[in-house]
């Protein structure tokens, strides 16, 4: 990478639920150390209320999100591109990082089961932090 921040792309096929949580997580953990994308293949009309409610809890406000549409510009423009269940719709470009994070779908969960989606996110992003920051 160079000395510029690094920037991640998270992309699902909605971009209302896992990687709006995977990007609130990042903005929040990083503190402007890194450039946080997020973006579906098909962006639903409004974030998952219920990943707002879990995002919440943690203290982190995705309030203000919308889905975006996944661009080749973002995929070109990001260091790591991490997809959340997209498959084929995910655009890829040698020289990337590609990581595909293996996540249950929260859209249409009820809050219980979207809290261990949450934590495992979590989890992901302090990993991926650290690699970034290191």
């Amino acid at each position: 990478m160079t000395d510029q921040k690094p920037s991640v792309l998270f992309v699902c096929v909605h971009n209302a639920g896992r990687s709006q949580m995977a990007a609130g997580y990042l903005r929040h953990l990083a503190a402007g150390r890194v450039e946080v994308r997020s973006a579906g293949s098909m962006p639903a009309e409004q974030i998952n209320p219920v990943a707002v409610e879990a995002m919440r809890e943690e203290g982190i406000d995705i309030t203000a999100e919308q889905p975006k549409v996944l661009t080749t510009e973002a995929v070109q423009a990001s260091d790591v591109v991490i997809t959340m269940g997209c498959g084929d719709a995910c655009p890829f470009f040698p020289g990337k990082r590609y990581e595909d994070w293996k996540l249950d779908d929260p859209a249409g969960q009820g809050i219980d089961a979207v809290r261990p989606i949450r934590d495992d996110i979590k989890q992901r992003i302090e990993t991926l932090l650290a690699e970034l920051l290191d």
